[in-house]
């Protein structure tokens, strides 16, 4: 039986909600006052380590940045 309700309008864009509160957040951001605006801006940048598994063993962590800077 298909459901009536409705689609979110970000489904409904093709988008998923990852990519649509990261545009909000960007929004947000651009949309402040300094100095505030410096410090969230500050905060969008993403620090991670990737590590590979081989027999069981974790190797080496590679260390990764998910920034717009970089």
């Amino acid at each position: 039986m298909a459901s009536n309700a409705a689609v979110p309008f970000w489904r409904a864009a093709g988008m998923t909600y990852i990519t649509y509160s990261n545009i909000c957040a960007n929004l947000v951001r651009n949309c402040l006052k300094e100095p505030d605006k410096t410090e969230a801006l500050t905060r969008e940048k993403v620090h991670f380590s990737i590590s590979k598994w081989t027999d069981g063993k974790p190797e080496k962590p590679t260390l990764r940045s998910d920034s717009p800077d970089e």
